[in-house]
């Protein structure tokens, strides 16, 4: 079944506004752009060169996207190019029809797109996605190859990050900078995104090229597009995973110091120990089941934490710090969350956030970027299937733990984590080790993720960066 997400093939060329007004009248006539050009034409496409020696026809190039064929199966497969609109109204889910046009959007040739944790839950079958219809990804870098009538800033050619979530910049939620939360893309609930079931629609980026709507607000412009190709596998994460681990480490108050234990050792959890060094922690502490994933924590300082050992939670954190408690916690498990020691096999999903609370002193905050979801229909009990956890809230309560929970306004921290990657203060790329793949790899990279493989896989579609 073709995607119902994806919009239909765009026939024109892309208008700019660096053409000259003939240049613009045979576009929308429907001429071949080479015969209005004047010789010695002044515009930026052309350059004044003989008719004969330039290349000015815009065949609409093909498209190619990951799409979700049924649990643990994805299929890259032709997708229909983007045009500058949304509708959504053939999807099986109703709660994401709708339809808009989107002339405050940009076309992108996606330069990288990544394979996030978020992504396997769906490909898991665990969530209420039905296979053959949707484009996968919501974690897009790309350069603007077509800008909407009315996008006033951000220009063609440009190279930017794109925030996962999807926002207005006009509702209440925005103007308050609740991105994550925007009031007017998803007609079933606040906040949407790419390529995600319930999220409003919005056709994901895992693709060679996708639509981005209301760009002036969401994209973020890199200053030079050298430094940026030069950095781009850390600059590819700004989409998502490193603010997310970053504002996981903020909602939990990691500052100069700090004790902090991470949940988790995917590349949301490296992201966020990445994350708590970079604000000052003075221990960071990563548990997981997974050895290499562990390894993988303990390459750039961290105390990694064997969750699959005997012993309880408490008792391996006072082996390491002389306490069984901490000042912050980051949840970058979820709601699959397995069990610790005797019970690492079995399926818990309350059992981090247990963990966090039993662990975290007297008014500690804990932060929550893991993924917890309203429906669950491979949960483990009827009750959880609906989102319903067995919480020791109780122990909480009694410690007056703070909680914090959503998804993260990326656009809080992108242009500042930006900065600290252009200026050498971090090297987030190397602490969630990347890896760069194919388009046609994807599949591939999806079966290697879910098996715990210790890297984030970025797909370069066009190969952009080199690497083939």
């Amino acid at each position: 079944m073709a995607s119902v997400l994806a919009v239909r093939r765009c026939v024109r060329p892309a208008l700019s506004r660096n053409m000259c007004p003939s240049v613009l009248g045979s576009v929308r006539n429907g001429h071949s752009i080479a015969q209005k050009h004047p010789h010695g034409c002044s515009c930026t496409r052309c350059g004044g060169k003989p008719i004969s020696r330039r290349e000015l026809a815009q065949a609409s190039p093909t498209n190619h996207g990951v799409v979700f064929m049924g649990p643990n199966e994805v299929e890259v497969k032709p997708i229909p190019f983007p045009k500058l609109e949304l509708d959504s109204m053939s999807s099986p889910v109703v709660s994401e029809r709708q339809t808009r046009k989107c002339d405050h959007g940009v076309i992108l040739k996606v330069i990288c797109t990544n394979i996030c944790g978020s992504d396997q839950h769906m490909v898991r079958g665990r969530t209420s996605l039905t296979g053959g219809y949707m484009v996968l990804g919501h974690e897009i870098t790309g350069e603007v190859i077509e800008c909407g009538s009315d996008v006033e800033f951000i220009k063609q050619g440009d190279v930017c990050s794109v925030p996962f979530n999807i926002a207005c910049g006009r509702c209440a939620a925005c103007k308050r900078g609740d991105t994550g939360v925007c009031l007017n893309v998803n007609p079933a609930r606040p906040g949407a995104a790419y390529g995600y079931v319930d999220m409003g629609g919005w056709i994901g980026g895992q693709a060679e090229y996708v639509m981005v709507p209301y760009a002036d607000f969401n994209l973020l412009k890199f200053p030079d597009r050298d430094a940026a190709m030069a950095k781009m596998k850390d600059l590819t994460l700004l989409s998502d995973i490193f603010p997310t681990g970053f504002h996981g480490c903020v909602q939990a108050g990691v500052k100069p110091g700090s004790i902090v234990y991470i949940a988790g050792a995917g590349p949301v959890g490296l992201a966020a120990a990445a994350s708590a060094h970079l604000l000052g922690a003075a221990c960071v502490m990563v548990g997981d089941l997974i050895s290499e994933r562990l390894a993988q924590a303990a390459s750039f300082g961290c105390v990694p934490i064997d969750i699959g050992a005997d012993g309880s939670l408490q008792d391996k954190i006072h082996a390491v710090t002389g306490s069984p408690m901490v000042d912050c916690a980051v949840d970058c498990v979820g709601f699959e969350a397995r069990g610790s020691g005797k019970d690492s096999t079995q399926e818990k999903p309350a059992s981090v956030l247990n963990d966090c609370m039993g662990i975290v002193r007297e008014c500690g905050q804990i932060g929550i970027p893991g993924l917890y979801v309203t429906e669950d229909p491979g949960a483990v009990d009827d009750a959880a299937k609906f989102g319903a956890l067995s919480m020791r809230f109780g122990l909480g309560w009694s410690k007056s733990v703070t909680m914090h929970t959503g998804q993260t306004p990326v656009m809080k921290y992108h242009r500042g984590l930006m900065n600290a990657i252009l200026y050498d203060k971090v090297k987030i790329a190397d602490a969630v080790n990347v890896e760069v793949i194919s388009l046609k790899d994807a599949p591939k990279g999806y079966k290697d993720f879910d098996k715990g493989a210790a890297k984030k896989f970025v797909i370069d579609p066009h190969n952009s960066l080199g690497t083939f």
